[in-house]
């Protein structure tokens, strides 16, 4: 089938060998949102984009990875707008409040926290981010895009079926959209495949972490490393996803 434009991302994430293609994916566009938030463009000194940045803000592991990332005046520049306008709606939010009187019973319920207006305005602040929302949004094409060469393309599929399988996070959302996008007999073909590649994949990482452990016996100290030099990150990965031992993306500069 003749690559498009939109699925070369993908296929070249198949073809990266990677212990998930989508994690692959997760990598490239949360570097190009990074680029595109705090590099040579500048974009954060443009008003409507500022806007956006000042309204959802950013989340923990964001605002870190943009700290590792660097240009500080970038981040200053996005801080100093950000700032005004969580004030503002902090002000807001404070002139709003006027705190209720408790009941005993309520003193012991597990839900009394997410009944504060205050506790629940921050509560949408810590899960708003501009990055997360790009990212989401770009995610959920791509697994349109997966489904489609699933069925459309038989090169694709079989680079699927001989490949390292997925994450357990990312296989999860294939999972979830192949019951909403994918006919009765497409769905069972998928689960055919997909169910043995993926018990397959975790028994490898499984014995790759176990030869690691065997390593560090002295009787094994002469024995071939196998697949077991880099297992950790691969283990971790193959469990919640990332690419734990990657260093932190830095600018270009």
């Amino acid at each position: 089938m003749k690559e498009q434009l939109y699925t070369i991302p993908l296929n070249d994430a198949v073809n990266a060998d990677d212990e998930c293609p989508f994690c692959h994916i997760e990598q490239s566009i949360e570097q190009d949102l990074l680029d595109f938030v705090l590099g040579s463009g500048s974009s954060y000194m443009e008003a409507d984009i500022r806007d956006m940045t000042d309204k959802a803000g950013f989340c923990r592991a964001h605002f870190k990875k943009m700290f590792d990332y660097g240009n500080t005046l970038g981040n200053a520049w996005i801080l100093k707008t950000h700032y005004r306008r969580m004030i503002g709606e902090m002000q807001k939010q404070f002139s709003d409040f006027k705190p209720g009187k408790t009941s005993f019973k309520d003193k012991f319920r597990r839900t009394a926290d997410s009944e504060n207006a205050i506790g629940m305005w921050v509560r949408e602040k810590e899960d708003s981010c501009y990055i997360c929302r790009q990212y989401k949004d770009t995610y959920e094409r791509y697994l349109d895009t997966f489904f489609y060469l699933f069925q459309q393309d038989d090169a694709f599929r079989e680079k699927i079926r001989t490949g390292k399988g997925f994450c357990l996070p990312h296989f999860g959302d294939l999972c979830r959209r192949a019951d909403r996008k994918l006919s009765d007999k497409d769905r069972e073909a998928f689960y055919a495949m997909m169910l043995p590649l993926m018990e397959e994949n975790m028994e490898r990482l499984s014995e790759d972490v176990s030869w690691l452990v065997e390593k560090f016996d002295y009787r094994n100290k002469d024995a071939d490393w196998k697949n077991s030099k880099d297992a950790i990150q691969r283990g971790m990965q193959k469990l919640k996803g990332g690419h734990p031992a990657d260093p932190p993306y830095k600018m270009n500069k």
